[in-house]
């Protein structure tokens, strides 16, 4: 096997059963003007009028959750929390299925990133990214933390080989796409999609389960830091405006989607930054819109005009589920150590398309704790495949269930504990709707909601006599800067205020019914926090 590119001193791939005589190329962490220069050897994708990749990824335009599992072997059977989200995989077939995917590496070219995951050196995390493309290479290089070191070895090794898919009933997964992972061999296996994400994920996945061990709670999170030094954090599912309330030209990016927080403070486990781009303007988040003109990113999805290579973000034939990678240092205004001290604001945000929650509130510990067990949004009618009229409340516990392996009650007392510990204050924020539900109502206005945001940072908001919400019981101030007094109280914004009650009460009881799961697990004092649903 022909060796290219810049490999380091440390192992190689035959412990893998990739053997020196192999048929296929390893090309060993090439650069991004290089791998750009494979990618358009190999017609991977097309380069935009300013120079941006753009692929397609073909059938899987997102992640593929229900072919992800984990094999239950010794190490960590008693750790994972199996159900739903974490199934279990056999052994014997994981292994059956690496070997006949080293076969099938051994017979074609791979490209090899040697990165890591996390910016604290004390709990940075060596992985190997082995891909079949040459474009998830520049990916993988892009996302993660490239560092220029004469040795690199690997504590984790992530496989993506799209080309290779699996057989079923031979193989025992779900569909011929799979994502499996096997934490004694330290070993990620994908197959038969060409979405990225899941390489990035896959990362995130290991961090969730290994530094929740060492004391560090693992976070789905963005994170900023002030002149000040005041370090916030923003929980949120998709589509609540994380990665936009995040970019603050006031404030320094610390990352945009997964941090740890530990003794010394909170840290990046990324490079780069992987945003939602479907309709994104120059206007409404310029410092975004611009790494969709630049050299080095990677956009997926995205429709280009096949003559002059301009870019129509607009479009969302392919998928809603558009996106850009790109190197933090494609923005301005970052921290680029990757890392800043302990959060005084923890922002947890939820898009409530029934429109009863309030649109910003302060919550107790307590009420902290239960809201991050919940992880509410709602998803709209006519966003995704499925969904009716009517939105559908969506509860992804921690913000991020897809990629919590231990129990969610783990991190939720790591949360607790690091509130207590720094004195965090934990505020609500509903990007969602106001006077109504979604179809009657109107979205809450993004320059409130950055007004509420400015309010809680500058610490103004802290200062403001709250008064419980009647339903949901969390403290809504009763006036906030910039923000008209009338929006902060939902119930005064809807014309039917009978309708209001009937729709707070139904979603409190959603909140309720869903809890039932982890309420085994929590303290009376959280269970106590619980909306009134009669």
């Amino acid at each position: 096997m022909q060796q290219l590119g810049h490999r380091p001193k440390a192992e190689g791939l035959e412990q893998l059963g990739i053997a020196a005589q192999s048929a296929g190329k390893v090309y060993w962490n090439l650069t991004t003007p290089e791998l750009y220069e494979e990618i358009a050897r190999r017609k991977e994708g097309v380069f935009s009028e300013h120079g941006a990749l753009v692929v397609d990824t073909g059938e899987h335009t997102g992640r593929s959750a229900k072919d992800k599992a984990i094999v239950s072997e010794a190490s960590s059977a008693d750790k994972v929390w199996w159900g739903e989200v974490n199934k279990e995989f056999d052994q014997a077939k994981f292994n059956a299925l690496r070997d006949r995917m080293m076969a099938y590496a051994a017979e074609h070219d791979i490209f090899v990133q040697d990165v890591f995951g996390g910016a604290d050196e004390k709990y940075q995390l060596p992985v190997r990214i082995i891909t079949e493309l040459a474009w998830h290479s520049l990916f993988a290089r892009t996302l993660l933390i490239e560092k220029d070191e004469a040795e690199h070895t690997p504590q984790f090794t992530i496989i993506d080989l799209p080309g290779f898919r699996a057989e079923p009933t031979r193989d025992g997964t779900r569909t011929s796409t799979f994502i499996l992972l096997d934490f004694s061999q330290r070993l990620v296996l994908i197959g038969g999609t060409s979405y990225a994400g899941e390489i990035k994920k896959s990362v995130f996945t290991i961090l969730n389960y290994l530094l929740p061990q060492q004391g560090v709670m693992s976070m789905h999170c963005s994170a900023n830091v002030g002149e000040r030094g005041d370090t916030a954090v923003f929980f949120g599912l998709s589509g609540t405006g994380k990665t936009t309330l995040s970019a603050d030209p006031e404030r320094r990016l610390i990352g945009d989607d997964e941090h740890g927080w530990s003794q010394s403070g909170v840290f990046n486990f990324e490079g780069g930054c992987y945003a939602k781009v479907i309709r994104l303007s120059a206007e409404a988040e310029p410092a975004i819109y611009q790494t969709t003109r630049m050299f080095g990113t990677v956009l997926e999805n995205v429709i280009v005009d096949e003559k002059d290579r301009s870019l129509d973000l607009n479009d969302a034939s392919k998928t809603e589920n558009t996106r850009a990678a790109y190197p933090l240092t494609s923005i301005p205004n970052i921290v680029p150590e990757g890392y800043a001290g302990h959060p005084q604001n923890i922002i947890m945000l939820t898009a409530d398309a029934f429109g009863v929650l309030p649109p910003v509130s302060r919550l107790s510990p307590e009420q902290a704790m239960y809201h991050f067990l919940s992880g509410y949004t709602a998803k709209i009618a006519g966003t995704e495949k499925g969904l009716g009229k009517e939105p559908e409340a969506t509860f992804s516990t921690c913000f991020g269930a897809p990629f919590m392996v231990l129990h969610p009650g783990v991190y939720a007392d790591l949360l607790g504990k690091r509130m207590a510990e720094h004195k965090a204050t934990c505020w609500l924020v509903n990007t969602g709707w106001s006077g109504g539900a979604y179809g009657e109502g109107e979205r809450m206005k993004i320059k409130y909601t950055r007004a509420m945001i400015r309010a809680i940072l500058n610490g103004s908001l802290a200062q403001i006599e709250t008064r419980p919400d009647p339903v949901f019981g969390v403290g809504v101030p009763v006036s906030c800067p910039d923000v008209p007094a009338e929006v902060l109280t939902p119930r005064n914004t809807w014309k039917d205020k009978a309708a209001y009650d009937a729709k707070a009460r139904d979603l409190a009881r959603r909140f309720n019914e869903n809890f039932k799961k982890y309420a085994d697990g929590v303290s009376e004092a959280v269970r106590a926090v619980a909306p009134v649903a009669d």
